[in-house]
């Protein structure tokens, strides 16, 4: 499985960004956004899970969501109310297990990865 993300980019403070990452097959496996901000540890951010349960982490909740187009083999994630704190690189991951996709966990069990897209909220 090959995994590409898009739609990063530099918003001003309070815009909004929706990245997707598009697969190229049919993901059946938790499927999961990451980032990695300065200074921090990578975290998983918003994950659907195989069984359609969504979460997404609580320092972000209310401002991303997660979606995924079956059909068209992407997944989404929208954010909104950005803030300087959100700036990063952002990863695609899917693979089985609380490892991969446990919300703030570095993914390191995670099996497929994309290369990233960078997100820079500055004025």
């Amino acid at each position: 499985v090959q995994l590409v993300e898009s739609g990063g980019g530099l918003v001003q403070p309070g815009g909004s960004l929706r990245l997707s990452c598009v697969a190229s097959e049919r993901i059946y496996m938790p499927w999961i956004w990451f980032r990695q901000t300065p200074g921090k540890e990578r975290e998983a951010v918003a994950h659907i899970l195989n069984t359609g349960d969504i979460n997404i982490l609580d320092s972000v909740k209310g401002r991303f969501t997660i979606s995924r187009d079956n059909a068209k083999k992407i997944l989404y994630l929208q954010m909104n109310n950005l803030k300087s704190d959100d700036t990063g690189m952002y990863y695609c991951a899917a693979g089985w297990g609380p490892d991969c996709y446990a919300l703030s966990g570095s993914g390191r069990a995670c099996t497929y990865w994309g290369q990233g897209t960078q997100v820079t909220v500055s004025s």
